[in-house]
């Protein structure tokens, strides 16, 4: 079940308040799991349910996706904000300093989160931020060609389009290495999801710039990387390997850039790795 939670967060225009959809199920440590840019929490399904054997799992619609609303008025979508606000989320629903795991915009969200120590453990899966200028242009115009390719579909189109192999391929090919494995409704929902996200294009805005150029010392953090990532390419997971030497770099062999669908039991392992990692290191 989808509950909502409201919160304060802190803003250029001062005190705010986000109201942010959730699942949780489990029980043990707090994870905390984040979906990238046009996602939706439900990208963490085929994962959650695992994971949830061992911890208290925490999903969540980022502000201005899913089923969250959108920040106030003039709170700008950039890790300076949404990463404090992730914070405070974690705070309100009584699961301060979590391990967090996030793919893509998720995943550097949770870097930053692990910078202001608001983290015990970081899992990045294809995380934004390492890209060179060519390689953001190229990733940026593919999200917005998909983005353009949600809103122009009509519905009764793409639930046709979802049912059939290819027509899935076409929908959502770009993210994941094996879209025939996901299921037709949730081909359907994730496409709506993009194309009604509010805070799509003020967060692509704010990407624009950003570059991930902070080490993480005694953090337990893994970067992985899916090996047919054809968002995001592989290579910048060797790039983000020097930003944060400590970091363990896997390679999630056959997967897309969202893997939580193409691997779930090897997505389901490299997050429980390294939460164990800091139970070890004694985070």
């Amino acid at each position: 079940m989808t509950a909502t939670v409201s919160f304060t967060i802190d803003s250029p225009l001062g005190p705010g308040t986000a109201t942010v959809a959730y699942e949780r199920k489990g029980a043990g440590e707090p994870l905390l799991l984040l979906h990238g840019i046009g996602h939706h929490l439900q990208a963490w399904h085929p994962v959650s349910a695992v994971l949830a054997a061992e911890y208290d799992v925490i999903a969540v619609d980022l502000p201005g996706f899913g089923a969250s609303e959108p920040l106030p008025p003039g709170v700008p979508y950039g890790l300076e904000t949404v990463a404090p606000a992730l914070g405070a989320l974690c705070a309100a629903v009584g699961a301060e300093r979590p391990h967090v795991a996030g793919n893509s915009l998720g995943g550097l969200l949770a870097l930053e989160m692990g910078r202001l120590g608001l983290a015990r453990s970081v899992t990045a899966l294809s995380p934004g931020g390492f890209w060179s200028e060519p390689e953001r242009v190229y990733a940026f115009t593919a999200l917005r060609a998909m983005r353009a390719g949600a809103r122009a579909l009509p519905r009764p189109a793409l639930e046709r389009l979802a049912r059939s192999v290819p027509g899935r391929a076409a929908l959502t090919g770009t993210i994941y290495s094996r879209p025939g494995r996901r299921a037709p409704q949730a081909v359907v929902a994730e496409t709506l999801a993009l194309r009604d996200a509010t805070g799509f294009e003020q967060t692509l805005a704010a990407g624009a710039s950003v570059r991930f150029g902070h080490d993480l010392p005694g953090l337990p953090v893994t970067i992985a990387w899916g090996s047919r990532d054809r968002l995001l390419l592989p290579r910048q997971g060797v790039r983000a390997k020097r930003t944060i030497p400590g970091a363990r770099l896997v390679r999630l062999r056959d997967c897309g850039h969202v893997p939580m669908n193409d691997d779930p039991a090897l997505v389901a392992r490299v997050v429980r790795e390294t939460a164990l990692g800091a139970a070890h290191a004694g985070a």
